[in-house]
Parts: C-alpha cells; structure tokens; sequence
C-alpha cells in the first residue's frame, strides 16, 4: 500500500521553524492500524488525517507516533494550512469534528490559520506543600525556588509571586510549570523518565514549562511529553491554549482587559523558532471567566512524501 502524505512546519514564520506536522487528505478509506503505522512511520509528534463528517465540515483524527490523542493544534493549523494551499478550502471560517469536540477554524488573508479551543477546564494544582512539587522540580533539574512569575500589570511586575502548578485542558490536560526567569528556562535539565512517570500518575500529556517574556512576546515556553513518545515539542498548540486560560484565570496578565492577545515564543532551544498566537475572551471586562479561547500561527515548508506500508 502506498499512501501521499504532505509534511510541512506548523506555527513556522520561516522555512527552518515550527512543529513538523503529517496530513494524509482524504483518509476515510484508512482503517485505524494504517493510521497508527503510517504515523509511526512518518516520527513527527503527531500526523493528522482529513476525513468527511457528518456534523462538521472535516473529520480530523491526530496520531503520534504511538497512539491516538484527542486533539493537536500544531497539526490542525497544518491541515488547514495545507487545505488552503491545495485550493480545498478559501478564507473563511470551518467546523472540524475532532474527539475534543466540534471546533471552528478560521483561515485568514494573511494565511494565518486561527483555530477555537474547547472551553478550559482547570484541575490539580501542585504547591510548595504537596511531594509531588519537589518531584516535578526534580524531573525538570531545578529547586522549588525556581518556580514563580511576578504578575504582570499596565506592563510592570508586581510583589505578588503566583508560584503553583496546575494541569489545565483545553483539548489535552496539560501541567503548567511557571518559571522565575528565562535562564532559568534556557538551562533545565529534564529526566524524561521521571516527567513520564508522574505524566502517567496525573494522566497529562506532558509538562508546559513557561517564563514571561517582555515587549510583543508574552512568555517563551518549553514543552515535554515523553509519555506519548515527544521528548521536546518546538510548537504545541494545545498546550498554549491551556497557558492562556491559565495566565488570565490566576491573573498573572491584565485580566481587566475582556480580549486577551499574546504571543508564544517556543522552541528556541531546538533551533526551530515559533510563534504562537492566542486569543482569550473574558466574559466582561472586570471578569477573568473565560467565553472563548483561540491558537493560531502561519505554517511553511509544504512538501509531499510517498509511504509504502
């Protein structure tokens, strides 16, 4: 059997950024172990299959390299990236059925694919007083006083130190892991046995690990999930989505403001630079409830490659 898969960079502004992503178009015929394999086969962190659907306008189902997962924004804005490029789809607004939900996806002017996120849903927290904090610490090679930012208001930061973890989902439950410092960010030092074995114990994904930014970026991040078979992600859409929600929701941003827009800096350590933007909705604007999330980011790099299974 021979199967055309297009690869391409995810949430890339330049040829050599972003996530790599799979999509197979058209892959109604595909049972799920062909899926499975042709994933495998293609090792990027997660391959997306296009299919027809019954209640939105595509089916979209996400395979990393070993096993299926709900949901993933880098290769959502892949697919419709792709979509656009091959002249299947035009700028507007799309419904993809996908096992997180019916989610809208919007293609812009500007080749900027936005896509909607599912409503957060906010779970564990981890502090200083739980044993499970020492041990995310750990699995990351730093101390417990590493952990902590300073919230940022009218763009100074104040006294305040907001220094929990907490797994949030917008998609895929995900820890988020604020940092003190981007050194500090830059120079960690993760045992991926260790981030594997308490991913499993909290049945998350992985760890998204975050220090503010300053000026147009918001926070520079690092992401790890080696339990579903990604040491280190470039770019994670779903994942970015949850540091929004959480960034507003423990008001470590201005949540005065009812549209919130910022940008993600991801990757660097990998020499695959990214940029990831998103958009959380307050419900007013003296609220922090969130109404709607939104990811988006530019693709590049479109190429078609032959599988033979």
């Amino acid at each position: 059997m021979k199967i055309d898969v297009y690869t391409l960079n995810a949430f890339a502004e330049e040829p050599h950024g972003g996530n790599p992503a799979g999509v197979v178009v058209n892959a109604d015929s595909l049972s799920d172990e062909v899926m499975q394999k042709i994933a495998t086969k293609i090792g990027f962190s997660e391959t997306a299959f296009v299919m027809k659907s019954d209640c939105a306008d595509f089916r979209v189902r996400f395979f990393t390299p070993t096993e299926e997962v709900d949901f993933c924004g880098h290769a959502t804005v892949g697919t419709f990236f792709l979509l656009h490029h091959l002249g299947m789809i035009e700028n507007k607004k799309y419904l993809q059925e996908t096992k997180a939900g019916i989610l809208s996806v919007e293609v812009r002017e500007n080749g900027l694919v936005e896509m909607q996120k599912a409503q957060p849903r906010f779970h564990e927290k981890l502090t200083k007083r739980d044993a499970d904090f020492a041990k995310v610490c750990e699995s990351l090679g730093i101390t417990t006083e590493d952990i902590g930012v300073h919230p940022i208001v009218d763009g100074s930061p104040q006294e305040q130190l907001i220094n929990h973890m907490e797994v949030v989902s917008t998609g895929l439950r995900d820890l988020m892991v604020p940092l003190r410092s981007v050194e500090v960010l830059n120079h960690l030092k993760p045992d991926m046995e260790k981030i594997s074995a308490l991913s499993k114990k909290y049945n998350i994904t992985g760890y998204h690990v975050f220090a503010l930014g300053t000026g147009e970026t918001t926070a520079f991040c690092r992401n790890f999930a080696p339990l579903v078979g990604i040491d280190e992600e470039s770019a994670t859409g779903s994942s970015s989505g949850a540091l929004g929600c959480f960034l507003v929701k423990n008001k470590i941003i201005n949540e005065k403001v009812k549209v919130q827009s910022m940008m993600f800096e991801q990757g660097l350590e990998m020499n695959a630079p990214s940029r990831i933007y998103v958009k959380v909705i307050n419900e007013a604007a003296v609220s922090s409830r969130i109404e709607e999330i939104y990811v988006g980011g530019m693709a590049s790099d479109v190429q078609k490659v032959e599988v033979v299974l």
